[in-house]
């Protein structure tokens, strides 16, 4: 027996003007589908820092004369911000977050003038050239949104959806939301942190 969704239509008026209802629109550069997915969005964001990156080697990282600290200002300043863009609200699954990886080394391994064949390992060339991961970047940026969201007051658009519980979910297997995969990687963390050997006081 086959499943068949129908679309239901919604009318959507914002003073005296109806609002066409579409698959997939764009906010502030970011993508949104009616599937309410991000995955779509975040292969934009990679293929856009993809093309950046190739523009960058041609043009400006393969020169001999650009210092080692000027490339990874280029990283940080151009590259980094291209591809994150909008990640406080991604949904990190395993398949994104070995692409996002993919994507960091490579830039990273152009810059330390290595291949995949050199089978370099990619804590060591991060460490080489003093980079933190960036997965780490995306999650304590995504752990410090949710703080926001958190200490919110009522009535703020933002923390009304955050805190919201529908009562209905589409048929089939359900997705993983934003707030529980957040919320799992903040109690990942905190219990690493407890893991951790207690500080030294300070003479």
């Amino acid at each position: 027996m086959s499943l068949v969704l129908l679309k239901v239509e919604c009318l959507l008026r914002v003073k005296e003007e109806i609002l066409p209802q579409v698959e997939e629109f764009k906010y502030l550069g970011v993508l949104f589908t009616s599937e309410g997915r991000m995955e779509q969005e975040i292969d934009r964001r990679i293929g856009a820092a993809s093309a950046v990156m190739r523009t960058l080697h041609r043009s400006v990282v393969v020169q001999r004369e650009l210092r080692l600290s000027a490339q990874l200002s280029i990283y940080r300043s151009i590259f980094v911000p291209t591809l994150t863009y909008g990640h406080e609200l991604w949904v990190m699954t395993k398949r994104t977050r070995s692409r996002v990886q993919a994507a960091e080394m490579s830039f990273l391994c152009r810059v330390a003038g290595l291949s995949h064949r050199d089978r370099v390992r990619s804590s060591s060339i991060r460490e080489e050239l003093g980079v933190e991961p960036l997965l780490l970047h995306i999650e304590r940026s995504q752990m410090r949104w949710l703080g926001h969201l958190v200490r919110m007051p009522p009535g703020r658009l933002p923390g009304e959806v955050f805190r919201a519980c529908p009562s209905r979910r589409p048929p089939g297997r359900p997705r993983t939301r934003w707030r529980d995969y957040v919320s799992r990687l903040v109690w990942e963390r905190a219990s690493l942190l407890k893991l951790l050997p207690p500080r030294p006081d300070p003479a």
